[in-house]
């Protein structure tokens, strides 16, 4: 009874956990508007499942929504390395799976996250793609947002022809979208400045001005109110380029703006020579530059935890497919027995098989993310941060594989210190056994081979060979040995060598031709000429050179 209970449930399973595409868009919207509202954690617990269920169902619209705007969250966390693993995890599956409108978005995205990072020309690239594809598409709303951002890098590229192209055309499309239309006049105002047009440059952006009193406009006001300060700069009015830049500071709400502001104050004061309030705004900088690492750091550690609540929440995911595919092959075998034994008792049932669908997750719930709040990092330190992990990494390469190739090398030489030790030792067994026998020692012939085997023995021919290829791996350490200890003789130099590349005292000795004990005594008293009391750590001394 429980068997057929649990297949029951397993049967009916699939139709009670099932998600249409009209319930996947509604959890999408929901992740979308708690991104929105600064909620992250809890967007980016909603949008995970949405993800999960979209790419186990190959629904690629959601599939793509959801990875987009997971990257929107980590853009918003400051994490742009994540982010654009999601940015571009979204472009491949709207390059193969869907149309232009959704590539236009991620490569919108992208080149955001390039200027964030500081490399217009990327920018510029991605932004050039989504312009082409908007055209492409008719998407004429797109076509002149598009060709707004592609004006702005430009301006601030330095190519100052092509951004007017861009905004005259780009005004032509957007002149009845007010939000789109102020955009188009301040980099107007900005390319004006830029071609050292001051005055057309300042009467535009005092016309654009009063425009901006709405809280919504806040950060274009803020560009505007800098762009007249830096006017009146270039014009010697000091005064007004200090009022402009406190109107700006008045109306910068994030860290970020505050420090550029007060940077640009300082340089005015300084300029005109009221060095205590170039002071005062310089202190201000780094206070607030203190703040926003502060700030900061605990973004990136927010954001890391956030990375890891949603990495385990996909294992426990794959966990329990896992489990639900071992209950699967459970239930099948048993009811593979079972119908094998209603075959055996009614042969009636024997063309009957069962089917049943696959049974769907439920998505688990992960715990609460802390709330994180929004706050630019700034580019240049993470940068410099991967570079000098480049570089130890490198470095910690190049170490290991020259360490392998001089212990690959001094196996090579201890194999052969090696084999002379075994051709000692066989020379001198042969040696042994002729000279105890009075019929060879009568013999002159053989009594002189014996004598030119004692001679072979007492040779150093291999020394100078062994001593060649012994410099030539371990670089530096019998120069060492001499510069350090020059009481050593080239014998001692000779057992110091073959100590280093471990070889015991029986072995050493039949290179030698001398006895063990003799070798053990010639030990202690190279440790007695080095300096050291106790001859065992010979070794390690040798070794630390």
């Amino acid at each position: 009874m429980r068997t057929l209970f649990k297949l029951f449930i397993f049967l009916i399973s699939p139709f009670l956990f099932a998600q249409n595409v009209t319930q996947l868009d509604s959890l999408l919207r929901q992740g979308i508007d708690a991104r929105s509202n600064k909620n992250y954690s809890l967007s980016l617990e909603i949008l995970t499942k949405v993800r999960s269920v979209a790419e186990e169902n190959q629904w690629y619209r959601q599939q793509f929504l959801a990875i987009n705007n997971i990257g929107a969250n980590y853009y918003s966390m400051l994490d742009y390395g994540e982010a654009l693993d999601n940015y571009l995890e979204a472009y491949t599956i709207a390059l193969k799976h869907l149309d232009g409108n959704e590539e236009m978005t991620v490569l919108n995205n992208i080149a955001l996250l390039y200027i964030e990072e500081g490399d217009l020309l990327k920018a510029e690239e991605n932004f050039s793609k989504a312009y082409i594809l908007a055209k492409e598409n008719n998407e004429k709303i797109k076509t002149g947002l598009y060709a707004i951002n592609l004006g702005i890098v430009e301006n601030q590229r330095g190519n100052i022809e092509k951004a007017a192209r861009y905004l005259a055309e780009a005004g032509k499309i957007v002149k009845d979208i007010p939000a789109l239309s102020v955009q188009v006049e301040i980099a107007l105002a900005e390319n004006w400045y830029k071609r050292g047009e001051l005055q057309k440059a300042r009467l535009l952006a005092l016309e654009i001005l009063p425009e901006l009193e709405n809280i919504s406009f806040n950060e274009e006001r803020i560009s505007l109110l800098m762009l007249l300060s830096n006017i009146a700069r270039d014009e010697g009015d000091t005064a007004n380029a200090i009022s402009y830049a406190k109107d700006a500071l008045n109306a910068a709400l994030n860290l970020k703006n505050r420090i550029d502001i007060f940077q640009k104050l300082a340089r005015i004061y300084s300029k005109g020579g009221s060095y205590n309030e170039a002071l005062k705004a310089k202190d201000s900088v780094i206070a607030l530059t203190d703040s926003l690492h502060k700030l900061k750091n605990g973004r990136v550690f927010e954001a890391n935890r956030v990375k890891f609540e949603v990495a385990n929440y996909r294992r426990e995911l794959q966990q329990s497919k896992e489990s639900q595919r071992q209950e699967r092959i459970t239930l099948y075998s048993l009811l593979g027995i079972s119908i094998i034994l209603i075959c055996l008792t009614a042969w009636a049932l024997y063309n009957s098989y069962i089917k049943n669908k696959q049974r769907k997750k439920l998505n688990q719930q992960n715990k609460e993310f802390i709330k994180l709040e929004l706050q630019k990092k700034e580019s240049d330190i993470l940068l410099l941060e991967k570079q000098l992990h480049a570089k130890e990494a490198i470095a910690l390469l190049e170490q290991e594989r020259l360490k392998n190739e001089i212990e690959k090398r001094n196996r090579k030489l201890a194999a052969k210190a090696l084999q002379i030790s075994g051709r000692n030792e066989l020379i001198k067994e042969v040696i042994n056994s002729f000279t105890d026998r009075t019929e060879i020692s009568r013999n002159a012939f053989l009594s002189t081979k014996i004598k030119e085997l004692k001679k072979l023995l007492k040779k150093d021919s291999e020394w100078e060979s062994f001593l060649t290829h012994f410099e030539e791996v371990n670089h530096g350490l019998l120069t060492k040995l001499r510069n350090n200890h020059s009481e050593l003789t080239a014998n001692d130099i000779r057992f110091l060598s073959y100590l280093y590349m471990e070889l015991s005292t029986k072995e050493i000795a039949s290179l030698f031709n001398i006895t063990v004990e003799a070798a053990r005594k010639r030990k202690e008293r190279i440790s007695n000429k080095m300096g050291l009391e106790d001859s065992s750590v010979l070794y390690s001394y040798i070794t630390t050179l």
